[in-house]
């Protein structure tokens, strides 16, 4: 949830620090066996050819129509089979839900009950939450709100967002906003601390269809560039989580925050990927990690797993 300053920005594709995982996938009377393979700071994901995730670059453009997902497919418990395997051994809490834009398959998982901390992940609410109040008053942003939105959303910078918080009228604001969203499990913090509102993948996803057009949207279609643009252009070393699961240029917005009482982490990500010329939406929110790097390997485990359960060739 830390500000950074600006940086070099790079597109290379960030890596996995899980641990060793074998997720077995059953579709119909097929098997595929996904394999997720990583060390401390220097990995390589390995995924079997049935289930690898390539592709071209994010396009803002339509996807282009295929065929219907194959029915009687309980995608759900797919899964949950492959969030469990990737996450034994995680003490916290993890929760994904993820669909696929181009062919409509959609799932979720939550290991538990209850909401997460949002961390920085809230910062996409808060902007859009600001966008539409800019809409209703039928002006654009200010100059200074764009700074703030910039450093906000590019550079998970803290202040910039405090600013924004206020302006939207903090947790009342941000509520008004999410229920014309649609985000019904969704709680803004308590006075200034934006970072622990609390929410659930699933509202993340919806939060993530708004936001790219997925279905109506309550914003607008500048709305939508404007929030893409800066979810595309976040700084390289905050460019890790969901992005693990596609090709590089994935428009996405990370949160970390160490929390006091018990040292542990909440990791979250949320965003769009493009894998084998497929668009999806993924949203990871977690808690309970040991250390900041445990988080990432597992949020973006759990992503591999879930593109890979929802896309055809899973």
């Amino acid at each position: 949830m830390a500000s950074g300053s600006r940086r070099r920005r790079s597109r290379r594709r960030p890596v996995l620090y899980a641990a060793v995982a074998s997720v077995v996938l059953v579709t119909g009377t097929a098997a595929t066996t996904v394999y997720v393979k990583a060390q401390a700071h220097d990995a390589t994901a390995l995924v079997s050819k049935a289930a690898e995730t390539k592709g071209g670059a994010v396009s803002a453009a339509s996807p282009s129509p295929s065929p219907s997902p194959s029915p009687g497919v309980d995608r759900d418990a797919l899964l949950a089979k492959a969030v469990r395997a990737v996450a034994d051994g995680h003490d916290g809490r993890v929760s994904v839900a993820v669909l696929d834009v181009t062919g409509g398959t959609g799932a979720a998982y939550a290991s538990g009950e209850g909401t997460y901390d949002t961390a920085s992940i809230v910062k996409v609410d808060v902007l859009a939450a600001l966008l539409l109040q800019a809409q209703d008053d039928g002006r654009a942003l200010t100059a200074q709100e764009k700074t703030y939105a910039t450093a906000m959303i590019e550079n998970s910078d803290n202040a910039a967002t405090t600013a924004l918080w206020d302006a939207i009228g903090r947790a009342d604001g941000l509520g008004a906003a999410n229920e014309r969203l649609g985000l019904s499990g969704t709680t803004g913090g308590d006075g200034p601390l934006w970072g622990l509102t609390q929410t659930t993948a699933a509202d993340q996803l919806t939060l993530l269809r708004q936001v790219f057009g997925v279905g109506d949207s309550e914003l607008s279609a500048a709305s939508r560039a404007y929030v893409q643009e800066l979810m595309g252009n976040v700084e390289s070393d905050q460019a890790w989580g969901v992005s693990a699961a596609g090709s590089p240029g994935a428009a996405l917005k990370n949160g970390w925050l160490q929390r006091s009482t018990t040292g542990l982490w909440d990791i979250n990500s949320v965003g769009r990927v493009t894998a084998d010329g497929r668009q999806y939406l993924v949203a990871v929110v977690s808690d309970g990690s040991a250390t900041k790097d445990a988080g990432i390997s597992l949020v973006e485990a759990v992503a591999n797993a879930a593109v890979a359960v929802v896309s055809d060739a899973g």
